[in-house]
């Protein structure tokens, strides 16, 4: 379940990230595309609790539309339902490896990362650890996980671009982010719907 500190904080892009574009429509949603048309690997970024959000993003203050309601209309199925278009879409463009970043996955099958948050209430460190201890005793998983100090949970995607702490721990993440994708994204199965 989602908790305040996924929320209470949104998102703002980077001004230093990079030159992408918007489109009305890949594989169905609204969609941010940055890279090389003629690239065979993708990242699909899904980093707002668990859905795309179809311009209803949660908003703390509205008292009628509480956490717990709101969520029911954007249960993890529903965005695992409508990504596989996205995928489809992908495909037809000729890419051959798709690689996920997000947060909130489970029934881990297959290369993963954790980049956690020393200040979260949802995943705080002991529970980053025992992760660690899961993923470790299962060696058909290869994993990486990294806890980072003075951050809190959202931290790499919901942060004061004024900050200097906060860009550069934003920055290392998106830098361990990117070499995991480097060294896993093509190692993994191919692409199949």
């Amino acid at each position: 379940m989602a908790s305040s500190q996924c929320c209470d904080n949104p998102p703002a892009l980077n001004p230093a990230g990079g030159e992408g574009k918007v489109v009305d429509s890949f594989g169905g949603l609204k969609a941010y595309l940055a890279g090389s048309d003629e690239s065979k690997a993708a990242v699909i970024l899904i980093s707002d609790i668990f859905d795309f959000l179809h311009g209803d993003p949660y908003t703390p203050n509205n008292a009628e539309r509480p956490l717990p309601v709101w969520i029911k209309s954007h249960a993890p199925k529903k965005g695992f339902e409508e990504a596989k278009p996205v995928i489809a879409a992908l495909k037809e463009k000729g890419v051959s490896y798709v690689g996920a970043a997000g947060y909130c996955w489970g029934e881990v099958k297959c290369p993963i990362s954790i980049l956690g948050a020393e200040i979260d209430h949802i995943s705080p460190p002991e529970l980053i650890k025992q992760f660690e201890q899961v993923l470790s005793a299962n060696s058909g998983v290869a994993h990486f996980v990294k806890i980072f100090p003075g951050v809190a949970h959202g931290w790499s995607v919901r942060y004061s671009h004024d900050d200097v702490a906060a860009v550069e721990s934003a920055e290392e993440a998106m830098g361990d982010t990117i070499d995991w994708f480097n060294k896993n994204l093509k190692r993994t199965l191919k692409l199949q719907l």
